[in-house]
């Protein structure tokens, strides 16, 4: 299953007893799932859901929170879509569930954003707001650089709303807008983590934090091979380079370079892949580092010298185009 689906089979489980939190949620998912409509010049509360268990919830809490009996259709896809969703709507005293819940208000006005006593609320209910919300209009993605948490919002005033419930319960989230559509997103990981949690999907906020940690590890791991591996193709490279320059300064030298200078080039040459410190080691006596690299530097320097006096090309020019020193 998607992060999506496991996230709102989780939090269709919970069930908070308290009646503030019920009504939160209730309240969050007719906002955030459709909200008010004009039926025969009357006002219907309507909720679109995806899934025909979440939709008997709904209408079970509607009847026994506030004593109305809903309509429930399966509303089929359009479009070429496969699947559908099912509407939960409440059209005969449809005005009244409006203004309990707070969807209208006592002028008979729409509320824009969410009602005042919900984002208010404590701790519990603004988690039962969020968790409202997820589950009428929210979707979670696989952790990664690109993971997030996003809930679609019927209004920027919603989104806002949605945004002060969040920071109350310490989760950092944005409002921002996609393609014309107000959606309240949660990037940092740790923060959806603590989003799941807050909401009552705990064992998928496990599952997720695991994933997301040896999504981390495994990158890390990667980093670190792509960077050995450039490494070697960097000393590769220069290795190449020191070989084609010390070739051709013994090419301009000839019978000119002094013995010391010629065992190190030969060191060089006979030892492609060895470091200054193995060829110190190979010779006879032993020399440091830094003595072998001196005089491979006097030797590559005397030849240059050479090559500009007798106006031929330097040692530079037997190094292979793309490669460098």
């Amino acid at each position: 299953m998607s992060p999506t689906v496991d996230v709102k089979t989780e939090l269709a489980g919970v069930r908070d007893p308290r009646p503030t939190a019920r009504v939160a949620e209730l309240t969050a998912i007719l906002r955030f799932s459709g909200g008010l409509h004009q039926i025969a010049g009357r006002v219907a509360v309507e909720a679109e859901l995806e899934s025909d268990l979440l939709a008997r919830r709904v209408a079970r809490d509607i009847m026994e929170l506030y004593g109305v009996r809903p309509e429930l259709h399966r509303v089929q896809a359009s479009g070429g879509r496969t699947g559908g969703t099912f509407a939960v709507r409440v059209i005969d005293g449809g005005e009244t569930l409006a203004r309990q819940t707070g969807l209208l208000d006592q002028r008979r006005r729409p509320v824009r954003g969410l009602p005042n006593k919900l984002t208010t609320g404590a701790r519990p209910d603004l988690a039962a707001v969020w968790r409202g919300a997820f589950l009428a209009a929210g979707s979670l993605s696989d952790p990664g650089r690109s993971a997030a948490l996003e809930i679609a919002c019927p209004s920027g005033e919603a989104a806002m709303a949605l945004v002060g419930a969040a920071h109350r319960l310490g989760i950092t989230a944005k409002a921002r807008e996609v393609r014309g559509i107000p959606r309240v997103v949660v990037r940092d990981g740790d923060a959806i983590r603590v989003a799941l949690a807050e909401m009552g999907a705990v064992r998928t906020a496990d599952a997720w934090e695991e994933m997301r940690q040896r999504r981390e590890v495994r990158a890390g791991v990667n980093r670190l091979v792509n960077f050995d591996d450039a490494n070697l193709r960097r000393s590769a490279q220069a290795a190449v380079a020191a070989c084609a320059r010390v070739e051709r300064a013994l090419e301009i030298l000839g019978d000119e370079v002094p013995d010391h200078l010629r065992e190190a080039g030969e060191l060089r040459l006979s030892h492609r892949d060895a470091s200054l410190d193995e060829l110190g080691h190979h010779a006879d006596p032993p020399l440091t580092k830094d003595a072998v690299a001196g005089r491979i530097r006097r030797l590559l320097a005397m030849a240059d010298k050479k090559a500009t006096v007798d106006g031929i090309p330097g040692t530079e020019s037997a190094v292979p185009e793309g490669f460098e020193d």
